[in-house]
C-alpha cells in the first residue's frame, strides 16, 4: 500500500529521542506532536460515531454503509499503540517495570468510566445493562479486571472497552516475545504479515466464542488465572518459570483470539496484525532492521488485511450475501494505514495546538464519552418532535464540549497522577533490586521518551454482536 513516497516517510530517521520526558514546547516534545495529533483526530471520530444514532441518523443512514467511522478511529489508535509500546518495553528493559507502568496508565481512569457507565445505566438515566453482565456480577468482575473481558464471553460495562481486549492480547504477546529473547521491534513486521495473512485465509473460518459457549465461568477463570500466573512468572528471576510464563501468556491470548472473540476471526487477527505492523514500522524508521525487507512485509499488512475485508464482503457474513457495512470497514480500514502514514510524513511540521492537547487527553476521552452520549439521547429523546438540524448542532457542540471538560479534569487529576505513582513505584522497584535480571539484548534500543507511550491507544465503533438493538449499546460489539 505505501508508495515511494509513503515509503520515504517510514524509512527517514527520526533521530534518537530523549530518554526524559520532554517539557511543553520543547523540541523534544514538538517530536510528538504528530502522534497527540493522530490520536486526538481519532478521538473526534469516534465521538461522532457514537453521536450518530442520536444526533445526525442521516449520516447514520446514507455515509455510514461505506465508511465506518468507529473503525476508521479504531485503527488509527492500534497502529499509534503498535508504533510506541513496544518501543516503550525496550526502552525500561525491564517487564516489570513495563507491567507497573502500562497498568497504573491503563486502570484508574478505566475504573472511573466503568463506575460511571454503572451508575448511568443503573440509575435510571440510560438503558438496562446486558444480561450477561447482571447475572454473574463477580464473574464479569473478573473478567473485566483482565481487560480481556470481550473474548471471554462477557458483555463490556462500558461499550469502548471492547479494544482494550485487544490491546492486552498484543501486551501480552509482545511480552512473550521480549522475554524468550526476541527483541527487535523488526520482529513486528514478520508477525504482522503473519496475522494479516492469517486473517484472509483463515479468518472467516474461525469460530466465535467456542470456549464461552461451553464453559462460560471456567473460560473466565482459567483465562484470569493463566493470565496472572504468567505475569507473575516472566517476572521472576528464574529463566526456566520464565520461560513458562511467556507461553502461558502467548498461549492464552492466541487461543481467545482465534476461538473465543466476538468480532470475528477475520478482524481480530487483522488488529493484532495492524499493531505488530506499527512496531515494525518504529523499526524501520530507527534503522534496526534491514529496510527492503521490512518495507515490503509491512507494505503487504494493509494490502492483505484490506483483502481480507473484501473477501468477507464479497462472501458476506458466514458465506452469506455481502453487505455494505463490510465495505465501509474496508474503506476505513485503508483510510486508517493513509493517515498514519501522512501523520509520519509531517511529523517534524507543526501542528495546531488543539490537536496534540486532544491526543493527550485522549484516553479519557474515549472512555468517557459514551456515558455522556448516553445521556444526551435521552433528554433528546424526550423532546417533544424531531429537532431540527441547529438545535441537533447545537446538541453535537454541547455534547463536545461536556467531554473535552470531564476528560481534561480526569486527565488533570485521576490519569497525571496515577501515571507519577505507577513511575515512583517502577523506580523503587529498580533500586531495591526487586526487577529481575532481563535476557541479553541482541542489539541496542532505541530511547523513547516516556512521554510518548500512549495512555492507550484508546479506541470504538463497530460489529454486529448478539446484544441490545441500539447502536451505541451494539459499542460493546460495534465500538
Amino acid at each position: 500500500m505505501p508508495s515511494s513516497t509513503a515509503a520515504s516517510a517510514i524509512t527517514s530517521d527520526a533521530g534518537t529521542a530523549p530518554a526524559v520526558p520532554a517539557t511543553e514546547g520543547a523540541p523534544g516534545r514538538r517530536r510528538l506532536d504528530w502522534l497527540d495529533g493522530l490520536r486526538g483526530i481519532a478521538a473526534l471520530v469516534v465521538v461522532f460515531e457514537h453521536s450518530l444514532d442520536v444526533l445526525f441518523p442521516e449520516v447514520r443512514s446514507t455515509a455510514s454503509p461505506w465508511f465506518d467511522f468507529g473503525r476508521y478511529g479504531v485503527f488509527v489508535f492500534f497502529l499509534i499503540s503498535g508504533y510506541i509500546v513496544p518501543a516503550s518495553l525496550e526502552r525500561r528493559r525491564s517487564v516489570r517495570e513495563f507491567w507497573i507502568g502500562r497498568m497504573f496508565r491503563l486502570y484508574p481512569p478505566w475504573a472511573l468510566a466503568a463506575v460511571i457507565g454503572l451508575a448511568v445505566t443503573l440509575g435510571g438515566l440510560a438503558w438496562a445493562p446486558p444480561n450477561g453482565l447482571v447475572e454473574h456480577p463477580w464473574i464479569s468482575l473478573l473478567a473485566h479486571l483482565t481487560m480481556l473481558q470481550d473474548l471471554l464471553g462477557v458483555p463490556n460495562v462500558v461499550n469502548v472497552f471492547w479494544t482494550l481486549s485487544y490491546e492486552m492480547v498484543f501486551y501480552l504477546l509482545i511480552t512473550a516475545l521480549f522475554v524468550v529473547g526476541i527483541r527487535r521491534n523488526g520482529a513486528g513486521a514478520g508477525a504482522g504479515l503473519g496475522f494479516a495473512a492469517g486473517a484472509v485465509l483463515v479468518g472467516i473460518g474461525l469460530p466465535k466464542g467456542v470456549l464461552s459457549a461451553h464453559s462460560g465461568t471456567g473460560t473466565v477463570i482459567g483465562a484470569a488465572v493463566l493470565m496472572a500466573g504468567g505475569l507473575l512468572a516472566v517476572m521472576s528471576g528464574r529463566p526456566a518459570a520464565r520461560r513458562c510464563g511467556a507461553v502461558a501468556l502467548a498461549g492464552t491470548a492466541l487461543v481467545l483470539l482465534a476461538f473465543n472473540n466476538r468480532i470475528g476471526g477475520m478482524e481480530s487477527m487483522a488488529i493484532i496484525a495492524t499493531m505488530f505492523a506499527g512496531a515494525g514500522v518504529h523499526a524501520v524508521q530507527h534503522r534496526r532492521v534491514r529496510r527492503g525487507p521490512a518495507l515490503v512485509m509491512l507494505a503487504l499488512v494493509p494490502v492483505l488485511t484490506v483483502a481480507a475485508g473484501v473477501r468477507s464482503a464479497l462472501l458476506g457474513p458466514d458465506g452469506g450475501p455481502a453487505l455494505p457495512a463490510s465495505w465501509g470497514w474496508c474503506i476505513a480500514v485503508g483510510a486508517a494505514w493513509l493517515t498514519f502514514v501522512f501523520g509520519l510524513a509531517v511529523r517534524n511540521r507543526r501542528f495546531p495546538r488543539p490537536l496534540p492537547w486532544l491526543g493527550v487527553i485522549s484516553y479519557s476521552v474515549y472512555l468517557l464519552h459514551p456515558p455522556i452520549v448516553q445521556l444526551v439521547w435521552r433528554f433528546v429523546g424526550e423532546v417533544p418532535g424531531r429537532p431540527g438540524v441547529l438545535e441537533r448542532i447545537g446538541w453535537a457542540v454541547g455534547l463536545v464540549g461536556c467531554v473535552l471538560a470531564a476528560s481534561a479534569v480526569v486527565h488533570r487529576y485521576v490519569e497525571l497522577p496515577m501515571q507519577g505513582m505507577g513511575r515512583r513505584l517502577a523506580r523503587s522497584t529498580r533500586r531495591t533490586g526487586a526487577a529481575p535480571p532481563e535476557p541479553a539484548r541482541s542489539e541496542t534500543a532505541t530511547s523513547v521518551p516516556a512521554s510518548a507511550e500512549p495512555a492507550t491507544t484508546e479506541p470504538v465503533r463497530t460489529e454486529p454482536a448478539a446484544e441490545p438493538s441500539s447502536r451505541i449499546d451494539a459499542g460493546s460489539r460495534r465500538n
